[in-house]
């Protein structure tokens, strides 16, 4: 799984937090665990697949600049998804 962070400038409240994942959510319908921070100034997603950087960078420029918010960073990280106890079972 890779996780993608990103530093976002704008988020002011809670509202705009659920308005952020939306929009996350309809570019990335394949990813997965949408969240934001306003407090934070971040947002994160798990995606099954890597995708190019620059890539992403330039579908969440084009999504957050019709909502107002500005991105200020976009960072990879490639994690294992945890899979709690039930995840035992699966093969």
């Amino acid at each position: 799984m890779i996780k993608v962070t990103m530093l976002i400038d704008g988020m002011m409240c809670g509202m705009c937090e659920a308005h952020v994942k939306e929009a996350l959510r309809k570019r990335f319908p394949e990813g997965k665990k949408f969240t934001a921070s306003h407090s934070l100034g971040e947002a994160s997603f798990l995606m099954e697949q890597a995708m190019p950087k620059n890539m992403i960078e330039h579908d969440v420029k084009a999504e957050f600049k019709e909502l107002g918010y500005k991105l200020l960073s976009l960072e990879l990280n490639e994690v294992e998804e945890k899979k709690g106890f039930l995840g035992l079972f699966k093969r």
